[in-house]
């Protein structure tokens, strides 16, 4: 699967991934900022904004761009009704299940809400990515 790497359409792995980036500055500092601290316990707080909270996220979020680009031209996803089962699958069946993985732990006071949010973001986000993927394939 490797050697798809040279086959992938690198402007749009860059695209999705800016996209990918963009939604979860919406989505965690606007659109779910009072609902991801609550989950946190921090909602009475101002979350720290260091770089690693930003350098991080996106490294795993170019890492997930690029593997689903991969996935994608190896599986030879070409229709809109793969795309979409693909998407559902990897975003369910991984980015999803390892947010609430993730979320079960003692330093999360709320973790079926931390999972619903940071879940729903991923899901979104991967049906943006894998879509922006397919359409410039």
């Amino acid at each position: 699967m490797i050697n798809q790497l040279a086959n992938l359409n690198w402007m749009s792995v860059l695209i999705a991934f800016t996209l990918y980036c963009f939604e979860g500055a919406l989505w965690f500092t606007l659109l779910f900022s009072k609902q991801y601290k609550i989950s946190l316990g921090r909602e009475n707080e101002t979350l720290p904004n260091k770089p690693i909270f930003i350098i991080g996220p996106a490294i795993c979020t170019l890492v997930v761009t690029i593997v689903s680009a991969i996935l994608m031209y190896a599986l030879n996803i070409s229709t809109w009704a793969q795309m979409f089962e693909f998407s559902l699958l990897t975003g369910i069946g991984y980015l999803v299940a390892n947010t609430f993985n993730i979320a079960i732990n003692p330093n999360i006071p709320r973790p079926i809400l931390y999972g619903i949010i940071s879940g729903s973001y991923h899901l979104v986000g991967i049906l943006i990515t894998n879509s922006i993927l397919f359409i410039m394939k």
